[in-house]
């Protein structure tokens, strides 16, 4: 029986009989271009299963082939069957070789299919996140100990002090944030002020709202108000930079030169950040009380004169200390954690951008937590 040319036609496939043999005649293009008949093709013959299991296949009209053709050809004849008749086949190398290909992909191993929710998947999550937060306090724990053995390397020989670094840290820590910790401090202050003015009116005692803000801000506002702010910004800005360092293989070129990044990088940061500090707690403190104290002169009729007559008589110097020696250590924790999470940066700009938030996430996380410790230990002493 002479064959048709189907070297431009659409691909198909008929199951005849040739010398009384079953033979599947596949001829045509089977491409992409004519998926949706193919498709069609497949189904019809795939319902006809009298004689398909013993047909032979015949692949000498097969004009032209692609992995959609070579995966319907899988499905219509079974990717077992095609493997095992495919080295007898009359076919072109490419085509062979494509067929072949989407064999092995359809048999090799697949993917398990998703588990359905279960109560085990949160303990696993919260067993992931416990073992994530204990590898992030050893590496902090760690860090903080190779800070303390470069300062008391580095403290007895002058020489080696970098002042340049440590008085830029300084102005880039403390000074520039001066206006905006100032400025929000004010209006927290005069916010506690009202709050406590408006409550205290229904037990005729409004006098008690300069103990109120002058004792919250000495205490606790003022350097833990002016911690968050420097951990968000500076802490940020210490990632960063060591991570744009880190990405640039800066920080490798230092350790091939023999010199260590932590006394170069890490120690102008934290002495920068431990004397700024306390300069911004400060400053946050008296624009707190500035706030109250604008606050009650509009609203309570208690003078500036009268308010600092009583802050200086009922409040006494000792809550200022207890402030102002939280800094240093809130200072300290917040350099550490941002110039660690910037060496932790692996090398890509996504990886900046990630260690960036973790640093201020968990510099904000730890001065808070280090701030309650702080209180439950000044109360149990009564301080």
């Amino acid at each position: 029986m002479p064959r048709m040319n189907t070297s431009a036609a659409a691909g198909n496939a008929e199951l005849r009989r040739v010398e009384d043999i079953p033979c599947l005649c596949i001829s045509g293009q089977w491409t992409l271009a004519h998926y949706n008949g193919l498709a069609a093709r497949v189904a019809g013959l795939r319902a006809q299963t009298g004689g398909m299991a013993d047909a032979r296949l015949d692949f000498s009209a097969l004009a032209a082939l692609d992995t959609a053709g070579a995966g319907l050809l899988c499905e219509l004849i079974g990717v077992e069957r095609l493997k095992s008749q495919l080295a007898a086949a009359r076919l072109a190398p490419g085509q062979r070789e494509l067929l072949e290909a989407v064999a092995a992909a359809l048999t090799g191993p697949r993917a398990p299919p998703p588990e359905h929710y279960r109560f085990g998947d949160v303990l696993i999550h919260i067993g992931k996140a416990v073992i994530a937060f204990r590898n992030h306090a050893i590496a902090l724990l760690g860090f903080v100990g190779l800070i303390l053995e470069g300062l008391m390397r580095t403290i007895w020989r002058p020489r080696r002090w970098r002042v340049t670094a440590t008085v830029a840290n300084l102005e880039h820590a403390g000074f520039d944030a001066v206006p905006i910790v100032a400025l929000l401090t004010f209006l927290i202050g005069a916010v506690v002020a009202f709050l406590g003015a408006t409550v205290l009116a229904d037990f005729g005692a409004t006098i008690y709202t300069v103990s109120l803000v002058s004792y919250s801000f000495l205490r606790e506002f003022g350097v833990l108000l002016a911690a968050i702010l420097v951990a968000g910004r500076t802490a940020s800005a210490f990632a960063a930079q060591i991570g744009a360092m880190r990405v640039n293989e800066e920080v490798d070129a230092i350790r091939v030169l023999g010199l260590d990044p932590v006394e170069i990088l890490v120690l102008p940061r934290v002495l920068a950040m431990m004397l700024a500090l306390p300069i911004l707690a400060f400053i946050a403190m008296a624009s707190g009380i500035a706030g109250g104290i604008v606050v009650c002169a509009l609203e309570l009729d208690i003078p500036p004169g009268m308010f600092l007559s009583m802050l200086v008589s009922d409040i006494g110097p000792r809550h200022l200390f207890i402030g102002l020696g939280k800094a240093p250590i809130f200072a300290f924790l917040i350099a550490a954690i941002g110039c660690l999470e910037g060496f932790r940066v692996s090398g890509s700009a996504q990886s900046v951008g990630e260690h960036t938030t973790s640093a201020v996430v968990q510099s904000i996380f730890t001065v808070i937590v280090a701030d309650a410790i702080a209180a439950l230990f000044c109360m149990e002493m009564r301080w």
